[in-house]
């Protein structure tokens, strides 16, 4: 079995989401690697009008950014992983995790794939896009819905 050094689990912060970083940590245990927990708040642009698009409050970013650190905490708190880095940020969430991956040193990164149905088949999903842009090994858990 491959021995990671350092994990990246990306969570979104669901219910569901609890699953994946359990089972993050308990490889991170397992192998006696550092985990460091990403949330990506994702950048929405606000459509006000039929012409017009404007880019999202800062202030509203800033309030997410509040909001997800603080349910980010409490997540780490709850599986033992108080000492654990923690980060938060802004942007796309596809782009954002490689991003955070590359940057870090991961040599595993650790996501939720849900069933994907309809619509969402064709436009793919956020663990298709870390699995095909990652510098790394990508473990997808299964998220049930």
């Amino acid at each position: 079995m491959e021995t990671y050094r350092h994990i990246l689990l990306a969570v979104d912060l669901t219910d569901e989401g609890r699953r994946v970083a359990e089972r993050a940590a308990a490889i991170a245990r397992h192998c006696g690697a550092r985990l460091t927990l990403l949330h990506v708040v994702e950048h929405v642009p606000l459509d006000l009008s039929n012409d017009l698009v404007l880019a999202q409050p800062v202030e509203l970013d800033e309030e997410l950014m509040r909001e997800a650190e603080a349910r980010l905490a409490e997540l780490a708190e709850s599986l033992g992983l108080a000492d654990a880095e923690r980060r938060i940020e802004l942007g796309s969430t596809k782009s954002e995790i490689v991003r955070a991956a590359r940057e870090s040193g991961a040599d595993l990164i650790v996501v939720g794939a849900h069933e994907r149905h309809g619509l969402a088949l064709l436009l793919g999903s956020t663990a298709d896009a870390v699995l095909h842009g990652a510098p790394c090994d990508v473990l997808a858990v299964r998220v049930p819905r």
